[in-house]
């Protein structure tokens, strides 16, 4: 009789632990979708035609050709922090670069005034979204590590960006960590 009971309360506990572990709602999958979100980050600076430059359509009304260097000058690995900012008329996209980005950032707004910057992101769930987000003009030089643009992308898309670069760089200050 003892038996019988022990394996009743071992298959009783077995299908609870079982249970428990695979309860997946969609709040819960909604939240780990949101956790593993990470987005990309290219800026580049724009060239004059060569080889080592690429033309790209920036925006998609009206579209802007811009000749940039095919490597970017900085990336999601230099970005702290990302938010939405409300502005009159809309919301701008504000990137917050570490001490690296800061100063790659000033160097090139200073030595490039008059030229163009493009914004490049890969967003999204599995990165399934890639756009040019905008090529702003480079007026003055930017000393605080601070680029404020107002993107090509709808509000939904720009969150997307935002929650993916938060995460990323929460990512690789974990990874600096060690």
């Amino acid at each position: 009789m003892y038996r019988h009971f022990l394996r009743i309360y071992l298959t009783l506990s077995i299908a609870a632990l079982l249970a428990a572990g695979c309860s997946s709602t969609p709040e819960a999958k909604e939240k780990k979708e949101k956790d593993e979100s990470l987005s990309t980050l290219r800026i580049h600076i724009e060239v004059p035609p060569s080889d080592f430059s690429i033309p790209v359509v920036v925006n998609r009304d009206p579209p802007i050709t811009v000749t940039i260097d095919k490597e970017p000058f900085l990336t999601e690995v230099d970005v702290t922090t990302a938010r939405i900012v409300e502005v009159m008329g809309g919301f701008d996209l504000q990137i917050q670069f570490d001490h690296r980005g800061t100063m790659l950032l000033e160097e090139y707004t200073t030595s490039n005034s008059g030229r163009r910057i493009a914004i490049f992101s890969l967003f999204g769930r599995k990165g399934g979204e890639a756009r040019w987000l905008a090529a702003p003009v480079i007026s003055r030089r930017i000393t605080r590590g601070t680029l404020t643009f107002t993107p090509d992308a709808s509000r939904k898309e720009v969150e997307r960006i935002v929650l993916g670069l938060n995460n990323s760089a929460k990512a690789a200050k974990e990874r600096n960590k060690w």
